[in-house]
């Protein structure tokens, strides 16, 4: 009976994140939300030497549900894949938001991690998941922008330097 449970649960998964697509990621977050947060994170990271990495996929790859992967054990994955941990500081975060799931999770590279503690991390995540439960996507997403900026700016102060190095990209990452 537990192999027909399982079988039945991995079924239920499935079927949530395929039920989901690009079009629901751009109900949810339009173009223009998009731009404002690619905004906010360029605006961010003027104020630290940090590099913030917004990342919303519709849903969960196949192998990850066939092998019962957790949301986290995916946004690890994305957080390599898309080198938020080659950053010069080690000094990189990732926000990974998987809408099928309702689900968000926050990776931040080990230069950062060593100096925040897990109540701080709780703290942003309990906050941009409750912005996310009331399907205020944009809203979530800039309060946990505005909540890391603050704490890059303390322990990434920006680089004085006349030209910033911008080590990754601004503008969100949409994987349908």
């Amino acid at each position: 009976m537990a192999g027909f449970s399982t079988w039945l649960k991995r079924w239920r998964r499935l079927f949530k994140n395929r039920r989901v697509d690009g079009a629901d990621v751009k109900a949810v977050l339009p173009q223009a939300a998009l731009d404002r947060l690619t905004a906010r994170i360029a605006a961010s990271e003027q104020q630290h030497s940090g590099e913030i990495r917004v990342c919303i996929e519709a849903g969960l790859p196949w192998s990850y549900i066939c092998r019962d992967a957790t949301v986290r054990d995916r946004a690890l994955t994305l957080f390599g894949k898309l080198r938020v941990w080659d950053t010069e500081h080690n000094n990189g975060v990732l926000i990974y938001l998987l809408i099928a799931e309702h689900a968000i999770e926050i990776i931040a590279d080990r230069g950062l991690n060593v100096r925040i503690s897990l109540e701080q991390w709780s703290g942003i995540t309990a906050e941009l998941s409750q912005a996310l439960s009331s399907a205020r996507f944009e809203e979530g997403l800039t309060q946990a922008i505005e909540a890391l900026s603050v704490l890059l700016s303390t322990y990434f102060p920006a680089n004085r330097s006349p030209q910033k190095l911008n080590e990754l990209p601004d503008e969100p990452v949409i994987l349908v």
